[in-house]
């Protein structure tokens, strides 16, 4: 296997992406867990609190539970940095909270965690219990992420956050399938490394088109909005120092396709939602010839099939298919072209700001 790990997938380590999986399998038991605990004590609101990346990542679960949710679910996603200084009129001490941080010490979460403590507010955190927002929530509230971003990828975080909403809403009557939804994932980390192997030649065809580009655009919607700018905004402004702009497929037609001409490369990452009609405007508007046919690619997630999971899913894993392809293929590839390190910054973690 190690062979098949240089050869098939570039700086992929394949035997530690299946372990991590594993090990999110399980942990996922514990944050089904406690929203079975919030489900008992009872909620009146529900909060995805995050900050960059983090942010990023909840929206595809504030999609989710709109989408599946009763009429009577009320899912808010808000930004730690701002909460701090604004608050949330709707936040009771009947309301929960959910927040991540892969360090364990995002310094606007860690403030919003005291905060909410001091209010007596409920807050569960993925991060490490021994961080310091890991000791301020307290252990027990605490689940371990760090694999996420390693070894299992963005979409590590996706499924243990989904863990966590989506059995909220079984308890609520939302989600019968949730039992069946977790059996068919469960060895879904198989079918992400085989999609990468597909994938792989495409996501270096495209870095070496369009890594050295000045300016790029990328473009999508529902589910799989946040993956779109977390891919933009935390690879490659931030890993990468590269110039774009993300925007929805719905907010395309109201100025940024004025933008749109030969040499400025557009991505639109077409997802398996309600929004793909949006999807379907902007690519026939890309195809109609305002600019050269290689001035813009389609990323599809419906092109990549998994076996055993049942149709009323695709939404649900879209986010997982497409950062697999592009959150980690494609970074890797840019990363090769450009010869910037994906590790290295110039301001972030660098000193007090």
């Amino acid at each position: 296997m190690k062979q098949t790990e240089i050869v098939e997938i570039m700086h992929f380590d394949q035997e530690a992406y299946l372990a991590g999986g594993a090990r999110f399998f399980e942990t996922g038991k514990r944050m089904s867990a406690l929203a079975d605990r919030v489900a008992d004590e009872g909620y009146d609101a529900v909060f995805l609190m995050g900050v960059g990346g983090t942010w990023d990542e909840f929206m595809q679960l504030e999609y989710l539970m709109n989408k599946f949710g009763d009429k009577d679910l009320e899912v808010y996603l808000i930004h730690a940095a701002e909460w701090n200084v604004l608050g949330h009129k709707r936040m009771t001490k009947k309301s929960v909270v959910l927040t991540a941080s892969e360090s364990g010490t995002t310094p606007e979460v860690l403030e919003a965690c005291k905060r909410l403590k001091e209010q007596d507010i409920r807050v569960y955190a993925m991060t490490k219990p021994e961080g310091p927002i890991g000791k301020v929530v307290g252990a027990e509230n605490c689940v371990e992420m760090a694999a996420s971003h390693g070894a299992s990828g963005c979409e590590g975080s996706y499924y243990l956050a989904d863990c966590f909403g989506l059995r909220l809403l079984n308890r609520r009557g939302c989600f019968p399938k949730f039992d069946e939804f977790i059996a068919q994932t469960e060895h879904i980390w198989e079918h992400l490394i085989d999609i990468r192997k597909r994938f792989e030649p495409r996501a270096e065809e495209i870095a070496r088109k369009y890594a050295l580009a000045p300016y790029t655009m990328f473009i999508g919607s529902g589910a799989l909005w946040g993956e779109t700018i977390l891919f933009s905004m935390c690879i490659l402004e931030e890993m990468q120092w590269k110039r774009t702009r993300y925007i929805t497929s719905a907010d395309f037609f109201h100025g940024t396709l004025e933008l749109v001409e030969p040499g400025v490369p557009v991505i639109l990452f077409k997802g398996e939602d309600e929004c793909r009609a949006l999807d379907n405007r902007v690519e026939a508007f890309l195809r109609s010839g305002v600019t050269g046919d290689e001035d813009y690619v389609i990323v599809d997630t419906a092109e990549f099939g998994i076996s055993g999971l049942d149709p009323e899913f695709r939404v649900i894993v879209s986010p997982w298919i497409l950062s697999s392809i592009i959150t980690d293929r494609l970074a890797a590839y840019y990363e090769l072209v450009t010869k910037h390190n994906l590790d290295y910054r110039r301001y972030y973690h660098q000193f007090d700001y």
